[in-house]
């Protein structure tokens, strides 16, 4: 079997993981690395953190849902990979073509300053590595195929994140 179908039938396999999940795991997995090789975590006496994660945290989890709302607002698929019956522009898709994931990675760093986690920040760049090279593009060809010019003009004046 040649590589670019291995790397294939690897996307379709963790495309079948929701995104929101590929986030926790991926937090679940820096939360064990940081107990088993620094119990006491690596970022103590910060009582600022906290507050400010909270904040954080919301605008995050705020962006996330009002994404999804839309979404199920314009009963389009919020499964990526699956082809939707409307092209969504309209509130944070005016400034980010992919709010939602923007959302749960300020979720996920306000999760980390709440809990004074260091290392769940550090692997966060293999999840956005993750979205950027195997979900988007498949999420990108999908709207391409449905709405073709429509999207690709959607696509040139609004970015991929911020």
């Amino acid at each position: 079997m040649s590589d670019r179908n291995q790397f294939g039938q690897l996307a379709r396999t963790l495309l079948r993981i929701p995104v929101p999940w590929v986030f926790v795991l991926t937090y679940l997995v820096g939360v064990g690395l940081e107990t088993a090789f620094h119990p006491g975590g690596f970022i103590r006496g910060y009582r600022l953190l906290t507050p400010v994660g909270f904040a954080v945290f919301a605008l995050g989890a705020g962006l996330a849902a009002w994404g999804w709302f839309i979404f199920r607002r314009a009963r389009t698929t919020r499964v990526p990979g699956e082809a939707s019956v409307a092209l969504v522009t309209w509130g944070p898709y005016r400034l980010s073509r992919n709010p939602m994931y923007v959302g749960l990675s300020f979720a996920y760093l306000g999760e980390a300053a709440i809990l004074h986690q260091i290392v769940p920040v550090v692997l966060l760049p293999l999840t956005m590595a993750y979205l950027n090279r195997i979900v988007v593009p498949l999420e990108e060809e999908r709207l391409r195929a449905v709405f073709g010019t429509e999207y690709e003009r959607y696509q040139t004046g609004v970015r991929r994140w911020l």
